[in-house]
């Protein structure tokens, strides 16, 4: 009964997290680490350059973040990301830190990751409170998926997605689209996901690769997607959501999203906002830079200001990719480090 009135409590006080153009942010994305065991193509540089440990939000600072979008506006989800946030130690005990939350009105703690490490954490993620996880894949051939990830292995990460099933964590796949690189692939995943009863999303190549790899060429847009999968399958629009994927029903089955960044930008709807593991809040994936909360925290900070600096952030963000010109869209943050 005390949980129950402290939550009411809370939630009673809470002013929504709102931009100029109307959108309320309810998804907080919590970069754990530019860091990561592959060399996706479409996300790390070849060379990349990492930041030093110390200057990464340590997990105390990040449930402190965490509690101030939580307690004080409408945040009520947060996804852990990176790089690849397996590959920091004891992410399982940021989990339990966040799940501490819940009484304060989280609702959600999720992971995206490459898969490579699940089915060794698989279970402790598991107790400790997390919900779901997005796993990347881009190809069910060894070889082009070894070129895509730059020496990943396939067989880690179907393992890994078994041991997230069978502990009792909800998947979603994504899938990243590249013309000429792996649009083959579309049906071949397709096939498997429907028959392995998940849920698959593709994404359209997008401009916020750290190698200059991107151009409108390289797009595999939602309708030719969409158009292949309908040589095998039944392919039924749902209606518009919040969410940035725009979701389809496969052969009846309410399995199946495209994000399609490009060709039909979501950003009307978009409700999230980016933390990267250096402490910088960015408001939206093509924001030339963010707010420093870890600079302005480890100052003294306490929660009314770091939350003047987030509703700051939030008021000044921006329509998103549909009024970036292209001297932005080149100016941006790579994905490895906004976490995607």
């Amino acid at each position: 009964m005390l949980a129950e009135k402290q939550t009411s409590d809370l939630a009673s006080g809470r002013a929504a997290l709102s931009d100029r153009f109307g959108r309320t942010m309810k998804k907080l994305r919590v970069s754990l680490t530019d860091r990561c065991n592959y060399r996706c193509i479409y996300c790390m540089p070849e060379c990349p350059k990492w930041g030093g440990r110390d200057e990464i939000l340590g997990f105390e600072e990040i449930e402190r973040l965490a509690r101030v979008f939580v307690v004080r506006s409408d945040v009520d989800q947060v996804r852990l990301t990176g790089g690849e946030p397996l590959v920091r130690h004891n992410v399982a005990e940021l989990v339990g830190k966040l799940d501490a939350l819940r009484t304060a009105g989280l609702r959600r703690i999720s992971l995206s990751t490459n898969g490579a490490l699940l089915a060794r954490y698989a279970r402790d993620l598991a107790d400790a409170g997390l919900d779901d996880v997005n796993v990347s894949l881009d190809s069910l051939s060894p070889r082009r998926f070894e070129e895509i990830t730059g020496g990943g292995r396939l067989a880690d990460v179907l393992a890994g997605i078994e041991c997230v099933r069978r502990a009792g964590i909800s998947v979603k796949v994504n899938s990243v689209v590249m013309r000429g690189i792996n649009d083959g692939d579309v049906l071949l995943l397709a096939r498997w996901a429907f028959q392995e009863n998940l849920t698959l999303r593709f994404i359209e190549f997008m401009p916020l690769d750290s190698r200059g790899l991107w151009s409108p060429e390289k797009v595999f847009t939602e309708r030719q997607i969409i158009a292949t999968l309908q040589q095998e399958f039944s392919i039924v629009a749902e209606p518009r959501t919040a969410d940035p994927a725009r979701n389809y029903l496969i052969n009846g089955r309410p399995r199946l999203g495209v994000i399609s960044t490009v060709s039909n930008p979501f950003c009307a709807q978009c409700d999230r906002i980016r933390l990267t593991a250096d402490g910088r809040l960015f408001s939206c994936l093509f924001s030339p830079s963010g707010i420093d909360l870890k600079g302005a925290m480890r100052a003294g900070a306490d929660a009314d200001g770091l939350e003047t600096l987030i509703r700051a952030a939030v008021a000044g963000k921006p329509r998103g990719f549909v009024e970036q010109s292209e001297e932005h869209r080149n100016a941006h943050v790579g994905m490895h480090v906004l976490g995607g």
